[in-house]
């Protein structure tokens, strides 16, 4: 079999992530960087950059009160949808600090509002809990648009990694149980959409191009999901009536496949679906932006889309 394309930055990444020697992921690691103060661990993303409105808030979820974060191009607007932005992370690491350049980005280019979610993580708090919080929030910010200063028209579910996982999820818990909005688009980067079976992407993939199985395996153990269940694997559950997608994969992704595969089942259940594949780029590139250059012209692609798909199915 022929060797995969990488591009040349994504090979410099590569190479000086190899040199780094980072242990493997375990319950002790995330537990020292819970402790890193904020911004100990250098970024990879771009600069936050400029907006109209970066407010940080609080809304009563079903274990406690869940932080969420305004990011807006403007700091005031008419009505409009609002995007619904869960970050990835393996569903143990990530925040809204980590992936705010992304949320950021997504606001200016979609010139649209977006809340971002802070889900509880594992393993201190494992599956169903980040799907009870992420989907609580989609309902809050359905009826709290005032509370945001915003009058909201319909949700736009967004999500990267193990947050494309909880978009999805939470699109279906939407589908099947309406909030006071309608959802209209899912836009899900290289997500999680079925854990049940292992398709070659994550075997070709499995070691040099940054998403390791060991970690994999970590994340699937501290999460502690029921694989079969639909709240972990929703491409196994009936897709009519899904919302619109955007799907992106990245062609070095062990995730490649999954993304690849929902894309169809949603085409094939009659979902109006838009799937972008980023050749020789990794898993995670929307937030590698700086490390890696070229990366910014994949978001920018796939954020066209989803401005088309908008054009086509907003209100």
């Amino acid at each position: 079999m022929s060797e995969p394309f990488v591009r040349d930055d994504v090979k410099a990444f590569l190479a000086a992530w190899k040199a780094m020697a980072r242990p493997p992921m375990s319950d002790e690691m995330i537990a020292m960087m819970r402790q890193l103060p904020p911004g100990a661990i250098p970024s990879m993303d771009l600069p936050l950059g400029e907006l109209g409105e970066d407010r940080k808030l609080t809304m009563p979820g079903p274990a406690g009160e869940i932080e969420l974060r305004l990011f807006d191009v403007r700091a005031s607007r008419d009505p409009s949808p609002a995007v619904v932005f869960y970050h990835g992370g393996g569903f143990v690491a990530g925040s809204i600090d980590t992936h705010e350049a992304l949320a950021a980005e997504i606001s200016r280019e979609l010139d649209l509002p977006v809340v971002s979610v802070e889900y509880r993580l594992a393993p201190e708090h494992k599956w169903p809990a980040g799907p009870q919080d992420s989907e609580a929030a989609a309902r809050w910010i359905a009826e709290n648009g005032a509370t945001l200063g915003r009058t909201f028209t319909g949700l736009v579910l967004c999500g990267d990694s193990a947050g494309g996982n909880l978009t999805v999820v939470t699109a279906m818990a939407l589908r099947d149980m309406p909030a006071a909005l309608p959802v209209i688009m899912q836009f899900a980067l290289y997500p999680v959409t079925d854990s049940v079976e292992v398709r070659p992407s994550r075997r070709l993939f499995a070691e040099g191009y940054l998403l390791v199985d060991t970690d994999m395996q970590y994340f699937e153990r501290a999460y502690a999901h029921d694989k079969e269940h639909w709240q972990a694997s929703p491409a196994l559950r009936d897709l009519t009536g899904m919302p619109p997608a955007v799907v992106v994969t990245a062609g070095l992704d062990p995730l490649r496949d999954d993304g690849r595969e929902y894309a169809r089942k949603l085409e094939a259940a009659g979902v109006p679906v838009k799937h972008h594949e980023a050749d020789g780029i990794i898993h995670g590139f929307a937030t590698f932006r700086l490390n890696i250059p070229s990366a910014r012209d994949d978001l920018a692609t796939a954020l066209e889309l989803v401005k088309v798909m908008l054009g086509e199915v907003s209100v």
